[in-house]
């Protein structure tokens, strides 16, 4: 049960109510009331803005509107207390009985408090990390790749249907350059002596295994040959080397891909989608030949003083009109990223996120152009921008890679904290804020690191549960069994305190996914271990308060409903987050 959305039911039928009894005008829209709770605890359980969004339609003022709402729930029976306060919420406080009800309910469900199917198995597709495959995956990428992925999480837990995507950046200048230091690591494996890495190309020692694997494989039949002639075939072996190495990486943080999309595929797929899209976009009216007025300021790099053919941009929110063609007459990466997302929309995905880094912000712009032109504004995509990651050593900063030679990568970080640690610790911050790193702090076993705090408080809760096995043999600690027993017994305010912080999970879900943000979900976990690592260590100074005593089996039983919730609760939310929720700490 969503306490909020339940709520909002309940305040839209208050309002129809007095309509009914012509207190109040007929045919408001009711769409923007909301219900959450109160900015300060002291004013209640929850509060609506119901007489805020509606007193302009009705014609009165908040306040004589609030008191109209809050005298209509105020009759119902769970409902303790209702004010009006500021100029017109109205403060909704319920009865304690409330509250422990929603312990049974929450069991009875066989899920921490079913949430509502927000995304109607709508598709959506979030396309994550998208690196280069000239090197190894490195932390910045693992930040995007941790968003996505917990986003994806998100969106599939809260009823989307849900693609993973990665673009693979294999077309362009950069994958030739990869082949060619790839072609004199070969070189280097055939026993010749290369001596240092010429500039412009890669010097990662990453790159020396597929060397080896092009000689095991060819022997030395590419030698002599001209660099048309070895150059596909190189560049492909090592295209395919690298994306495993990036599979392998990715997959240590549990992390898989349902599409890898190739760049290349664009136009040697046997249509020449770039062409394709471009004509979509004429039929519409939005791709012209035409020249861009010299910009003010430094010009941008895809500016020529020419005739060329452009993408309205202008018509859908950016600030200038692109370029689609070069002059050498090749497409624009602009061009390919536009055409690569109307793959998307002929594979029936209108809703679109893509994860990038935070340099790429200029770029955004342009791209929810040129989405809203090709769907005709149905579609949307969202660009979630990550922010930069300064790895640390008790405070730090982080030597480069010896294996790549000019950052760490996702594998080294991985290896030596552990998947979880990178996990949570890359959502426990907004994406778009700069993230430290510190190795040191991220493996303490203390409450300062937060994910452990949050997986030592799911160990808690099964290790209580445990010891209330054996403590009272016959007891059954299972979901269903718990569900039955006498909550009216719990009356202390921690424990109905922890019962309206388990009550919030659904609301925080469902507002984490329809911003696009997990990292509500981090925060609100750790705000829940908190609660319950206080209500744990109030029970060594008051005995009374205990989890478990064998004397009172109901009150035993009906607290260690409350600690299953709990349990269900952290296990979903550090399963949306992609981090495990240990029973116990090792």
């Amino acid at each position: 049960m969503n306490v909020f959305a339940d709520f909002v039911i309940r305040v839209r039928e208050a309002v129809s109510k007095l309509a009914d009894e012509g207190a109040l005008p007929k045919g408001l829209d009711l769409d923007r009331i909301g219900v959450e709770p109160p900015r300060e605890a002291g004013h209640g359980d929850l509060a609506t803005n119901a007489a805020m969004v509606l007193a302009k339609q009705a014609g009165m003022k908040p306040r004589d509107m609030a008191e109209k709402i809050a005298a209509v729930l105020a009759e119902a029976k769970d409902v303790e207390k209702v004010e009006v306060a500021g100029p017109g919420f109205v403060n909704v406080t319920l009865d304690v009985g409330f509250w422990q009800g929603l312990l049974k309910a929450a069991l009875s469900a066989g899920e921490p408090f079913p949430l509502h199917n927000i995304g109607r198995n709508k598709p959506i597709n979030v396309e994550y990390v998208s690196a280069n495959p000239t090197g190894p995956l490195h932390v910045g990428h693992c930040r995007g790749a941790v968003f996505g992925d917990a986003l994806a999480n998100l969106l599939a837990r809260t009823g989307h249907a849900v693609t993973r995507e990665y673009y693979i950046n294999d077309a362009g200048a950069q994958v030739d350059i990869l082949a060619r230091s790839a072609y004199l690591r070969y070189r280097e494996a055939l026993g010749e002596e290369i001596g240092e890495i010429g500039e412009g190309l890669y010097p990662g020692d990453y790159l020396k295994p597929v060397g080896e694997a092009l000689a095991a494989v060819h022997g030395t039949s590419f030698l002599g040959q001209d660099e048309e002639t070895w150059l596909p075939l190189v560049r492909q072996r090592t295209i395919e080397m690298m994306m495993n190495g990036i599979r392998a990486d990715l997959a240590a943080l549990g992390i898989r891909h349902d599409v890898f999309f190739s760049e290349r595929s664009l136009t040697e797929g046997g249509e020449d989608l770039i062409a394709a899209a471009i004509a979509f976009l004429r039929d519409k009216g939005v791709v012209y030949e035409g020249r861009l007025p010299p910009p003010k300021g430094q010009a941008p790099e895809d500016w020529e003083d020419r005739e060329q053919t452009l993408f309205r941009a202008t018509e859908f929110g950016d600030d200038m009109d692109r370029p689609l063609m070069k002059s050498d007459g090749s497409y624009t990466y602009f061009a390919a990223d536009i055409a690569y997302h109307y793959d998307k929309f002929r594979r029936g995905v209108s809703s679109m996120i893509d994860v990038w880094g935070a340099d790429h912000g200029g770029y955004v712009k342009r791209m929810k152009a040129a989405v809203a032109a090709m769907t005709g504004g149905e579609g949307e995509l969202d660009v979630k921008l990550c922010q930069l990651v300064r790895l640390l050593r008790a405070g730090e900063p982080v030597k480069m890679s010896k294996r790549a030679g000019e950052f760490v990568t996702l594998k080294e970080v991985v290896d030596e904290v552990g998947p979880d640690s990178v996990r949570f610790m890359m959502l426990f911050r907004k994406n778009d804020a700069p993230l430290d790193f510190d190795f040191v702090k991220v493996t303490e076993q203390s409450r300062d690191n937060p994910v452990f705090y949050v997986q030592y408080a799911h160990a808690r809760a099964h290790s209580v549960l445990r010891n209330a096995v054996e403590a009272l043999p016959q007891l059954d600690v299972s979901a269903a069994a718990l569900a039955e027993a006498d909550f009216s017994r719990l009356t202390d305010a921690a424990e109905i305190g922890l019962i309206k912080r388990l009550a919030e999970y659904p609301r925080i879900v469902a507002a984490a996914a329809e911003a696009h943000e997990p990292h509500r979900v981090a925060f609100y976990l750790h705000e829940l271990a908190s609660d319950f690592h206080a209500l744990w260590n109030r029970g060594k100074d008051l005995p009374q308060l205990r989890f478990i005593n064998a004397d009172q089996p109901a009150l035993t039983r009906a607290r260690l409903g409350l600690i299953r919730t709990l349990a269900l609760i952290l296990a979903d939310g550090m399963g949306i987050l992609g981090v495990h929720a240990v029973e116990e700490m090792r």
